[in-house]
């Protein structure tokens, strides 16, 4: 896809001054504020980005088989998928759920399917990512149960629930509670947490599924690091210190088809998030200051015409992932427009990754493109724009109220409509669509999940049921009702109930009832 960033042919030192940059101020050295060069010394030469493949297929013993596949393949840590019932919180025998189980990710019900899923898998010696949102509390309360249950000393247990309830709101759509009780839940994982998993980041600050639904770059920084903001200020009205909760923070961007654009958008979401913490909000550890994130290369850019030419596109997106300064990289297979990926596209993608880190050099140097008149100036210019966007939404009275207004939905689908309009008048180009196409496509093979799945996910539910203590059960359900009722953390009762094999969406049932649930009204 050709660049909407409108570039200049040539740039030159003339250009850094008219934007008042300075190296000193602007750019700094790694791993010193404003991290505009990185948020570790010696980045990618003391330790590279963490390689995970994000996968779920179906049920939780096909995904337990990838996941080791993939460790095979030498990924350093696992990304789960959950299927759409998990993600609003449906057991797979609601009859909501009837034809989605399994579909799109894993499908996770009770404290045994989480079992499965890690069976095998030393959940103290590998960093785990999952991407659940309105029910993040409870698939971090299987994780911990989990663990338990095989001895893992649950202080050590690593990794990220996305956690990110406000970009379920702006683009994405598997909410399920009210936006301010769910941001209580947000806040309640962040203060458990922090006193029990304490090397687990609480929440994943997304731009990604932003960037999906066909957001700009600025406007994927600008509304992430809005809702970051609007985060860290629930937590501190909660009565959280930020130095406590900040350093567990973690931020997911998607890395685009604008390779240098694209590089500029993570070293320009740095600088200004250091800026944010340490002068708004007031925060004094530095590691407080550091916008620590995960890429995603762009699943929207992958074409079902000649696949394989998002091999290309994917390597492209990945190596800017790279030179931006990513903590952690997931590189999509080449047959998603199609399907979930086979294992050959998987095992490509990791590869893509692996070269990139042991073949192309990149990682010898420190950010190698500091001092780039091209690069300083855009990251200046995508500061700037970010900067506008965010003094827009203070003006509206923050993200929560231009969440409900509908403005940030308007603007991104604003700039949607503006790009599918230029792929349309052939203005951007999109190889194998609308320019070099070809009148045969050849099939590539794909994944099928098993109509059966379906059928053994909803009779494990019902043997479940059957087969538990019905009084501890129902007192922990209790329990977990009585705190939303009274405002006290919620974690403690939603562990305690999945210990009891409370369900899923017994738990997040139990919460609608307290809280009701949200509904959407965007005007026009």
């Amino acid at each position: 896809m050709e660049s909407n960033s409108n570039p200049k042919p040539v740039y030159t030192a003339d250009d850094l001054a008219e934007a008042g940059w300075s190296a000193e101020r602007d750019l700094g050295f790694p791993g010193e504020f404003p991290f505009t060069r990185g948020i570790q010394p010696t980045m990618y030469r003391g330790r590279l980005w963490t390689m995970r493949q994000y996968a779920g297929m179906g049920d939780a013993e096909e995904s337990n088989r990838r996941y080791k596949f993939l460790l095979a393949q030498g990924t350093a840590g696992l990304s789960v998928a959950f299927d759409l019932p998990t993600q609003i919180g449906y057991d797979s025998d609601d009859p909501i759920a009837a034809g989605e189980v399994g579909k799109v990710g894993v499908a996770i019900d009770s404290i045994e399917d989480m079992e499965r899923l890690f069976d095998g898998i030393p959940l103290d010696r590998i960093s785990t990512s999952m991407t659940i949102n309105a029910t993040a509390s409870i698939l971090l309360a299987l994780y911990v149960a989990v663990a338990r249950r095989a001895g893992a000393e649950v202080k050590k247990l690593s990794g990220t629930i996305q956690n990110d309830i406000l970009k379920e709101y702006i683009a994405r759509g598997t909410w399920i509670y009210p936006v301010r009780h769910a941001m209580r839940i947000v806040t309640d994982v962040f203060a458990w947490a922090g006193e029990n998993v304490p090397e687990w980041n609480t929440i994943s600050i997304s731009g990604y599924h932003m960037r999906e639904a066909g957001s700009t770059g600025a406007q994927e920084v600008a509304f992430t690091l809005a809702n970051g903001m609007s985060y860290v200020q629930a937590a501190i009205d909660a009565g959280l210190d930020v130095d406590r909760f900040a350093p567990r923070l973690s931020f997911f961007f998607n890395a685009h088809n604008d390779f240098l654009e694209e590089i500029a958008k993570f070293r320009a979401a740095r600088r200004i998030w250091a800026g944010i913490m340490r002068e708004r909000f007031g925060a004094k550890n530095p590691r407080s200051w550091m916008l620590r994130f995960h890429t995603q290369t762009a699943g929207s850019t992958l074409t079902a015409q000649q696949p394989e030419n998002n091999i290309v596109r994917t390597a492209i997106q990945a190596m800017a992932a790279v030179l931006g300064g990513t903590q952690s990289l997931h590189t999509n297979g080449y047959d998603e427009a199609l399907a979930l990926p086979t294992e050959e596209a998987a095992r490509i993608a990791l590869r893509t990754q692996q070269i990139i880190a042991c073949e192309s050099g990149v990682v010898n140097t420190v950010d190698p493109v500091a001092g780039s008149y091209c690069i300083e100036s855009l990251t200046a210019r995508i500061e700037q724009e970010v900067n506008r966007y965010l003094e827009r939404i203070a003006a509206m009275g923050g993200m929560i109220a231009a969440i409900e207004r509908g403005w940030v939905q308007r603007e991104i689908q604003n700039a949607a409509y503006e790009y599918q309009r230029a792929v349309d008048a052939g203005e951007t180009t999109v190889v194998g669509v609308n320019r070099f196409r070809r009148e045969d496509e050849p099939g590539v093979p794909t994944v099928r999940i098993d109509e059966a799945l379906e059928r053994r996910q909803v009779e494990r539910v019902r043997v479940l049921r059957a087969a538990r203590d019905a009084g501890p059960w129902r007192s922990s359900l209790d329990r977990v009702r009585e705190h939303a009722r009274t405002g006290a953390n919620l974690m403690p009762a939603i562990l305690e109930a999945v210990e009891c094999r409370a369900t899923v969406g017994e738990i997040a049932s139990t919460l609608r009832q307290a809280f009701g649930e949200y509904q959407e009204t965007v005007t026009v």
